[in-house]
């Protein structure tokens, strides 16, 4: 088996989280007088850390760094209020999880969400001992696309970054695939176009979580 190994994307690999983050950036954006947007504007607000969604909600003339930091600190307080009222796992991704885990693949978990909601997250719609090693964004640690979060995780899992497959949504996702050496693969049902996920490295890009099966075929 050339692949021993999967590590995941959250937001818009393995759930829909938009229409709660959507919300939560919206409330704040309303209670201060400024315009909110659609949801679908928010596919591409995600994928860099929480900070950097805040910062592209908010107007150009209002992305000071206290502005940011200001709004980040409130958001996230909505965020914990509502955080799980519309968030689903992706149809199918349960039963994929479980199938990889009976093959022996180890499986692990890699999000610019925050740590603690990563955690939160995860525990709350598939549980922890599901993955060898589930990491957020944490204190002075870089985001992706930086590989030391997923180079982290390859050295936990004990399998060489070319044998892990890194499934993301994301431009971003792909480009730390790359940067790490592992083999980016582009889930086309999260956030982002197939063009995006192409340009930015995937070597693979498939439509569905029962596709990611075919690499582990024996």
């Amino acid at each position: 088996m050339k692949f021993k190994g999967v590590i995941f994307d959250l937001d818009g690999t393995l759930l829909d989280t938009l229409e709660d983050l959507a919300d939560s950036m919206n409330i704040v954006l309303e209670q201060y007088g400024f315009p909110i947007h659609d949801a679908s504007a928010y596919r591409y607000f995600v994928g860099n850390g929480m900070k950097n969604l805040v910062k592209r909600s908010l107007p150009e003339n209002c992305r000071s760094e206290e502005n940011i930091t200001h709004y980040t600190a409130l958001m996230l307080e909505e965020y914990e209020k509502r955080w799980n009222h519309k968030t689903r796992p992706y149809e199918g991704i349960n039963n994929v999880i479980d199938i990889l885990r009976n093959k022996g693949v180890k499986l692990s978990v890699l999000s610019n969400k925050t740590h603690e909601f990563t955690l939160k997250v995860i525990t709350e719609y598939f549980g922890l001992d599901k993955f060898e090693a589930v990491l957020g964004a944490r204190e002075n640690k870089p985001l992706k696309p930086d590989p030391a979060a997923a180079l982290e995780i390859s050295s936990y899992m004990g399998i060489e970054p070319e044998q892990i497959i890194y499934l993301g949504d994301s431009g971003v996702d792909m480009q730390t695939a790359v940067n790490a050496g592992m083999f980016a693969v582009g889930a086309a049902w999260g956030f982002r176009t197939e063009k995006e996920l192409q340009e930015n490295g995937a070597k693979a890009v498939i439509h569905s979580p029962e596709e990611l099966l075919n690499f582990f075929d024996e």
